[in-house]
């Protein structure tokens, strides 16, 4: 789930949510993806956070609620150098949820797509010396990303920040044969690693791959891999040549 829509933060609070979840009051709506929405909220002592809130389908699910458990004890673990650290949740509530540091700052997919195109070659290497910290610690974790792409990248004053590891796998819970049960997929198909797209085992190669995928888009503004225009599995068959050509 994205911190940010197209330009930073948007909307209001949804009709079906408390104004309060925990400690926390909700601000706006910043977004939604498959595992749910994500709030911008303030604590009680004023702090700034933004608040992920489980779909109700996904939390009547036991295996779901027991994966996204595990993965929130584990995220943390991960520093808040080079992420959003994880700061508070409740995972057993009626509605799981988990509270993460605020990060203000435009995704690599808006400045790219939408602000300035492709960035010059000294910030590239700025962003790959973020984004490598980043990986490291959240590996270091005993975390693979698996949903590693420019929307998942935060851009502020300070360098670049992850967001969102560990979630897609919290999503497998769900999937039969590559699609979620709601019919999405787990992972972006145009920044999927090859082992995604052919259902092999995750490791963190997997996030290396698409760490490469995603200083290509950054480098040149043009997705590594093609559109979907062609269809999704002719993107995703491409994905997985270009690994099999890696051996």
């Amino acid at each position: 789930m994205d911190q940010h829509g197209p330009g930073g933060p948007a909307g209001e609070r949804g009709a079906g949510h408390p104004g309060r979840i925990g400690a926390y009051r909700l601000l706006a709506r910043l977004g939604a993806g498959g595992m749910g929405e994500v709030h911008l909220a303030r604590s009680d002592r004023g702090r700034t956070v933004a608040v992920k809130l489980v779909r109700e389908e996904l939390a009547q699910q036991e295996e779901f609620r027991a994966r996204f458990r595990q993965e929130v004890e584990n995220a943390r673990r991960v520093g808040g150098d080079w992420t959003a650290p994880v700061l508070d949740a409740d995972t057993e509530a009626p509605v799981p949820w988990v509270a993460t540091g605020y990060v203000a700052g435009p995704s690599l997919q808006q400045v790219v797509g939408h602000d300035h195109g492709a960035l010059p070659e000294r910030s590239v290497r700025i962003l790959a010396a973020g984004l490598a910290h980043a990986l490291k610690d959240i590996h270091a974790a005993g975390i693979v990303h698996r949903d590693l792409k420019p929307s998942n990248v935060l851009v502020t004053i300070d360098g670049p920040r992850v967001i969102d590891f560990g979630i897609a796998r919290a999503m497998e819970t769900v999937t039969d044969g590559g699609l979620t049960r709601t019919g999405a997929l787990v992972g972006s198909p145009g920044f999927m690693a090859p082992e995604q797209v052919r259902g092999d085992r995750i490791t963190p190669a997997c996030d290396v791959f698409c760490l490469g995928s995603v200083l290509a888009y950054a480098a040149t503004g043009e997705l590594p891999f093609g559109t979907a225009n062609s269809g999704v599995h002719a993107l995703m068959f491409r994905i997985a040549e270009v690994g099999f050509l890696l051996g």
